[in-house]
């Protein structure tokens, strides 16, 4: 006998799941495909992320105990010196407490500029993350979170320009308008200088990902229009503000310093101060980048919150003993 097809919803089929004989099987269009593969969340080895974790608390936990334990014995042998010679004896990193806030020789403002630059970039990644974790941001819209990492760069201006301002203040700097005009221009002007140089190339080679002019119209009129007034804002209450307190007294004449090991060179204390915050993050890093790359969607904001507290706290404490070893030595 001769087969017959059902036909759809029929009793024989009651979903609709036949397909006759020689037709093509059913696809789904190009878009819809694109959207289910971008749906698709990045698949995560916890253990290896718990593991990381976990052996990062216990990297900043000793190396707290051994600083703090060090730092104890320090000023215990400090305070048990008997006669006045041996209280007077400086040693130790007691030799540069008095040059420890003494203006850098280089560029105060450049260090200034560049203080108040990371306090902007650090408000904006934690009120970004911040607003992800609660559910503002939606991870499913890819261009609403770049879209809040622009805005709240530009409405933290305000905090660059007053802490440049007060840093600068505590070196002793005049050049206020200077200082205010380098924290609004400085880093952005580097970003857009990558940034226009990549969308050029993308304009030559035809792309389609090519940001349009009138993005990068309206970007401009953000840095100048709102970004560069909150730093001015900012830069004055600066000013207006008094001068830090320091601890202790600025030697007039500076200390001379030795020659130093190979292993206090700023190069290589560079280098080990980088490494080990970027060893603490590099798992979730691995996966933010994956997402990105494989045109997946970045979804666990807890996590990430998570990690961005180690690597502020990993941050702290490898200053500290860096800084530690450097007075030192």
């Amino acid at each position: 006998m001769r087969s017959q097809t059902p036909n759809p919803g029929s009793r024989d089929d009651p979903f609709g799941l036949s397909v006759a004989r020689g037709a093509a099987p059913p696809t789904l269009p190009l878009s819809a495909r694109r959207a289910t593969r971008r749906r698709a969340p990045l698949a995560r080895p916890l253990p290896a992320f718990l593991l990381t974790h976990v052996l990062a608390q216990l990297y900043l936990g000793v190396v707290a105990m051994i600083m703090l334990r060090t730092l104890r014995k320090d000023i215990t042998t400090y305070n048990e010196m008997q006669t006045l010679e041996e209280a007077q004896e400086e040693s130790g990193w007691k030799l540069v407490h008095g040059d420890v806030f003494r203006a850098p020789e280089f560029s105060p403002m450049l260090l200034s500029v560049l203080a108040g630059t990371g306090v902007q970039v650090f408000a904006m990644a934690m009120s970004t993350m911040t607003f992800a974790l609660l559910g503002f941001l939606s991870p499913a819209n890819r261009g609403g979170l770049l879209t809040a990492l622009l805005l709240l760069f530009v409405f933290m201006g305000s905090f660059a320009g007053y802490y440049a301002a007060r840093l600068y203040k505590l070196f002793g700097g005049k050049a206020w308008k200077k200082n205010t005009i380098l924290t609004a221009t400085l880093f952005p002007s580097v970003v857009c200088v990558i940034f226009l140089t990549l969308d050029v190339m993308l304009w030559y080679q035809g792309a389609s990902t090519a940001v349009p002019f009138s993005t990068m119209c309206a970007l401009i009129l953000l840095w100048f229009g709102i970004s560069l007034p909150l730093v001015l804002v900012g830069s004055y209450f600066g000013f207006k503000k008094e001068v830090f307190e320091v601890p202790v007294r600025t030697n007039i004449i500076p200390k001379t310093i030795p020659d130093q090991m190979w292993y206090t060179h700023p190069l290589f204390a560079i280098a080990l101060g980088g490494i080990l915050p970027f060893g603490a993050v590099c798992i979730e890093l691995f996966f933010i980048m994956s997402a990105l790359w494989l045109h997946q969607i970045y979804y666990v904001f807890g996590f990430l919150m998570i990690v961005l507290f180690i690597l502020i706290a990993t941050c702290a404490e490898i200053t500290i003993v860096m800084c530690y070893f450097q007075l030192c030595n």
